[in-house]
């Protein structure tokens, strides 16, 4: 098992799943702290780096194109101290950190983890009830209904409605833009097959308006990835199979079935591997005996 412990938070890595506890201290960024604890499995991961600095470095997971939902919902706009698969390392651990990426890379390569994209979720997305978001209001979701919540700073089109409520399974889309510049993001709802166009998101009723005053509107991503694995069109939610996460339907793409033709294969390409000295004879009779007791 590989281990490192970090002020920024904990990674270990026991050869199938890399554990992820986010530090608590005064810098940890609050959408890492509201996300919490993450399992990733070895299938999830399409690589691993230490990026060594002079204060340290910072290591950093590359997770498969459509296996995070909170990924898939932020669509590559997280700021680094947001990413949950990123943890800054102190200098005098960076041997730690080396060793960690040599362990991880070494189980990639023995049980040839492709590293292309997935059809569905490999992780399950935030627990529920999760709850975030800024600017105009707050955003909650219970796996069932969503409730938007209005604050002093909302639009009187929004504030004398009052909250609004209405159930996930209305939802085909949901979209999460943080703030940039002096452009405000939003957090959208989509309702119906083919939706009128969306007024802006200070005067829609099923938006959040971020003005990105504060790191805690990054929460809204939370809930647009709660919300994405639970939509009922499995083409929207980019999944194909259900399993049960935290009490509610999840949809969780299943692992692929073990074939005799492939198994056989793979075990020649480890041979190869300790031919060529990529493997020790340890790792090799580790990873053979793995693949006999699926055989």
């Amino acid at each position: 098992m590989a281990e490192i412990i970090q002020r920024d938070g904990t990674w270990a890595f026991d050869g199938g799943t890399v554990r992820i506890v986010p530090g608590r201290g005064k810098g940890i960024h609050p959408l890492r702290q509201e996300l919490g604890e993450c399992v990733v499995p070895l299938r999830a991961l399409a690589g691993i780096a230490f990026e060594p600095d002079r204060k340290g470095g910072r290591l950093r997971l590359r997770l498969r194109d459509g296996a995070c939902p909170v990924l898939r919902a932020a669509d590559g706009r997280l700021k680094d101290s947001a990413d949950p698969y990123q943890l800054t390392v102190e200098k005098d651990q960076s041997g730690v950190a080396e060793y960690f990426v040599d362990e991880v890379r070494s189980a990639l390569l023995i049980e040839q983890v492709p590293s292309g994209p997935v059809d569905g979720f490999l992780l399950p997305g935030p627990a529920v009830p999760v709850a975030g978001g800024g600017g105009d209001g707050t955003a909650s979701f219970d796996g069932e209904i969503i409730r938007l919540a209005w604050n002093w700073k909302a639009k009187e089109v929004k504030s004398s409605g009052g909250p609004v409520a209405f159930p996930v399974s209305e939802v085909t889309g949901v979209h999460w833009l943080p703030a940039i510049g002096l452009e405000n993001g939003h957090l959208r709802f989509v309702r119906g097959k083919d939706p009128a166009p969306a007024p802006a998101a200070e005067f829609d009723p099923y938006s959040l308006d971020l003005w990105g005053l504060s790191k805690k509107e990054y929460t809204a991503v939370l809930v647009a990835a709660a919300v994405l694995v639970r939509l009922p069109d499995p083409a929207e939610a980019g999944t194909d199979a259900e399993a049960a996460v935290d009490g509610s339907r999840a949809k969780i793409a299943p692992p692929p079935a073990d074939d005799h033709d492939v198994l056989l294969r793979r075990l020649r390409e480890l041979g190869e591997l300790r031919q060529a000295g990529i493997l020790t004879d340890d790792e090799f009779t580790a990873a053979k005996q793995a693949v006999l007791k699926r055989l």
